[in-house]
């Protein structure tokens, strides 16, 4: 992991919008003044960055090397915010319903309510439909050539015409 690139701590923040956000949702009829916010927003930052170190750790200390809720909520317990848990844990169980869902109805294939094989015969029929079209515009490419060949060697076999041998 030595080729992490630093990235400044002011730019590993929380989007003031979501803050906002937040703050309103939970105090909606109370004003926060704008050091509070920015406190609050420090704060933030800062458990995420706590929670994201503590649960590095736990993850190195089973030497794996993707975090897990379970290296996350073990943090939690760690860090002594062991309270936090069932909620987190709650919320992890939603996460898991909502991610199930969109795999479940994530292809559009399956939302169409045709059977596959349906899907496919339709296919082959577009195709086959296709290739006679292509067939018939490569037959009149081919018949305009002959007749501009014909028309060609007709014009190479005949003599000239004189007009004033007409008269």
């Amino acid at each position: 992991m030595g080729d992490r690139v630093e990235i400044p701590d002011e730019e590993l923040t929380i989007p003031r919008a979501a803050i906002n956000k937040m703050i309103k949702e939970i105090l909606p009829n109370i004003r926060v003044a704008n050091e509070s916010r920015e406190l609050i927003l420090a704060c933030c930052t800062e458990f995420i960055h706590l929670l994201a170190s503590e649960s590095n750790d736990v993850c190195a200390q089973q030497q794996k090397k993707t975090i897990s809720p379970e290296h996350i909520l073990a943090a939690l317990d760690k860090l002594g915010f062991g309270d936090y848990r069932a909620d987190a844990e709650a919320v992890l169980q939603d996460c898991k319903e909502v991610a199930a869902k969109k795999k479940k109805h994530s292809t559009r294939l399956e939302n169409l309510g045709i059977p596959e094989e349906e899907l496919l015969r339709q296919q082959q029929e577009l195709f086959a439909k296709a290739r006679a079209e292509q067939a018939q515009a490569e037959q009149a490419q081919w018949l305009q050539m002959q007749a501009e060949a014909q028309v060609q060697l007709q014009a190479n076999i005949l003599p000239p015409r004189n007009v004033e041998d007409e008269y």
